[in-house]
C-alpha cells in the first residue's frame, strides 16, 4: 500500500492540490495537522482532504482556530491570521478540526503534530529534543510536523546518540531497521529555504518512507492572501520559504 504523509498545509489550497497532483494515486493521506492559520483558503483545504480516505490529527492552528487554544503565545501575524481563520470557518470545518484527536496509531508510525511528547506545541529541532522523545511512543517510527521543515532522527539501538539530519528531496530511510522520528516539510509554508511544497511517500511494500518537493503556483496563493488582508509577512516569506 501506498500512503501519502502531509503536514502543515495552513490554508494554502494552491500548494495541497500541486501535492495531491504529485502524489498521484495513494491509498490513504496521514495529515499531520496545520490544515489550516496563515493561509486564504481553510474551509477548501479541510474540504478537499475529507475527499480522501485518511488520518489526520490535530495541530496548533488547529486548535487556536477553533477556540481551544490561547493565541497570546502565536506572533502577531500569525495571531491575525488565526483570528480571520475563526471567522472564516464553517460550522462544518468547525467541528471536523473539533473532533481532531492529538494522536494517532498507523502501524508501524505513531502520528503526531509536534512531538509524542507534547503533541501540540513542542517542536523537534534537534537531536537532543528527539532523543528525549523516543520513550514517549512505542511504535517503531514517530511521524511529527509542526517545524515546517523535513527532518529524521535515528535511534541506532536503545540509549545509542540519535542522528539527525535534513533528508533531500528523493532521501529515503528505510523503516523498522531503528527507531525513528520524520518530518515530511511543509505543504503550505515551507521553512528550510526552499520554497517548494514538502511531503513523503511510504510504500509498505518496500518499507520506504520517501520525501518529496514539488512546486506550486505561489502567486496564486499570495494574491489571495492580499485579496482578504492578510499580513504582508505571510505572503511574503512564501516566495522565500521561510
Amino acid at each position: 500500500m501506498r500512503y501519502g504523509v502531509i503536514a502543515d498545509i495552513h490554508a494554502n489550497l494552491a500548494a495541497f492540490e500541486a501535492v495531491l497532483a504529485d502524489l498521484g494515486e495513494v491509498d490513504a493521506l496521514w495529515c499531520l495537522g496545520d490544515l489550516v492559520g496563515y493561509g486564504p483558503d481553510p474551509n477548501e483545504c479541510i474540504e478537499l482532504l475529507r475527499r480522501y480516505n485518511h488520518l489526520c490529527v490535530m495541530g496548533n492552528h488547529d486548535m487556536a482556530a477553533i477556540g481551544r487554544l490561547d493565541t497570546a503565545d502565536f506572533n502577531p501575524e500569525a495571531a491575525q491570521a488565526i483570528s480571520w481563520t475563526t471567522s472564516q470557518l464553517t460550522e462544518s470545518s468547525r467541528l471536523y478540526l473539533a473532533a481532531l484527536p492529538e494522536r494517532l496509531v498507523a502501524e508501524p508510525f505513531t502520528l503526531v503534530h509536534g512531538s509524542p511528547r507534547s503533541p501540540i506545541w513542542e517542536y523537534i529541532t534537534n537531536e537532543m529534543r528527539a532523543a528525549a522523545n523516543f520513550g514517549q511512543y512505542s511504535t517503531p517510527a514517530c511521524l511529527v510536523g509542526h517545524t515546517h521543515v523535513p527532518a529524521l532522527y535515528v535511534q541506532p539501538s536503545p540509549g545509542e546518540s540519535v542522528l539527525g539530519r535534513v533528508p533531500a528531496p528523493g532521501d529515503s530511510v528505510e523503516v523498522g531497521r531503528a527507531r525513528l522520528i520524520a518530518n515530511p516539510g511543509g505543504v503550505g509554508q515551507p521553512r528550510d529555504g526552499d520554497p517548494r511544497a514538502a511531503y513523503a511517500i511510504y510504500d509498505t511494500d518496500s518499507g520506504i518512507l520517501e520525501w518529496h518537493r514539488v512546486e506550486y503556483p505561489i502567486r496564486v496563493t499570495q494574491q489571495r492572501m492580499r485579496d482578504l488582508g492578510l499580513p504582508r509577512r505571510l505572503i511574503e516569506r512564501l516566495a522565500f520559504g521561510w
